[in-house]
């Protein structure tokens, strides 16, 4: 099966001399398409920064990055951009919609930003599948939290991107709504056959991957599959105990 994202010895380091930090120390990892992937580790293990380098936000200092096959370590800045616009997708955890549009408008903004003609029926039927029918002409001031990260996730899913990365984005919702949105996530999985990364310190959100990645001092410390949260939650203990955050950037 060919991979959705692959990192092949990854390393990013920031700043020079004694002064540098090695966010990232040689990561090696294929992640197949169709999948969901939490990325987990103890705090400055590395998570953002390969959050970042996978998706083509930050460029490694060394190795490379493929997206579909694809290496995009050595693409110019337009190309990226173009490639981001139209072949992933992302939910933050700060949601980031613009509040002076609608809810369609904010759904169709990536087809908008990629060249493409808005498909306002793919608009309505995204908004339908994450439980939001009938609500495109609202502005997101006039939602809950919960709907406002389901219209992030209706964003992402728009273009039908190759990867969705999300970055802690149930970090600001209360249990039951976080526990929905997770299964919106699996369900674009699953349903929808999107491949998902998702980085999060939740061993209960990490829970409803297929896999879950440890990273501790910018380097891969182990995996789980088919996790549970007690299993996660004793991993990252150990992690943390044995100071697997010493010396890497967040």
């Amino acid at each position: 099966m060919e991979h959705a994202v692959e990192l092949r010895e990854v390393r990013r380091t920031y700043g020079k001399g004694d002064a540098a930090v090695h966010a990232l120390r040689g990561v090696d990892l294929a992640l197949p398409r169709q999948s969901f992937t939490a990325v987990m580790g103890p705090s400055g293990s590395g998570k953002s920064t390969f959050l970042q380098c996978a998706a083509g936000l930050d460029r490694p200092t060394s190795g490379a990055v493929l997206l579909g096959g694809q290496d995009i370590t050595g693409l110019g800045e337009n190309q990226l951009t173009r490639l981001r616009r139209s072949r992933v997708g992302f939910v933050f955890q700060s949601f980031n919609l613009l509040p002076s549009l609608t809810v369609q408008q904010n759904v169709l903004l990536p087809q908008r930003l990629a060249g493409r003609r808005p498909d306002r029926a793919r608009a309505a039927a995204v908004l339908a599948s994450v439980g939001l029918e009938g609500h495109g002409r609202r502005r997101p001031g006039q939602l809950s939290g919960g709907q406002q990260q389901r219209v992030a996730i209706a964003r992402a899913l728009v273009t039908e991107p190759e990867v969705v990365f999300a970055d802690e984005p149930t970090g600001a919702l209360d249990t039951g709504t976080a526990r929905d949105v997770l299964g919106l996530l699996r369900r674009a999985v699953d349903a929808m056959g999107a491949t998902v990364v998702m980085v999060t310190h939740d061993p209960v959100a990490a829970s409803y991957a297929d896999r879950v990645l440890f990273l501790a001092d910018g380097a891969l410390a182990g995996q789980l599959t088919s996790p549970d949260p007690t299993a996660i939650a004793d991993r990252m203990v150990a992690l943390t105990a044995r100071g697997g955050s010493l010396g890497a950037a967040a």
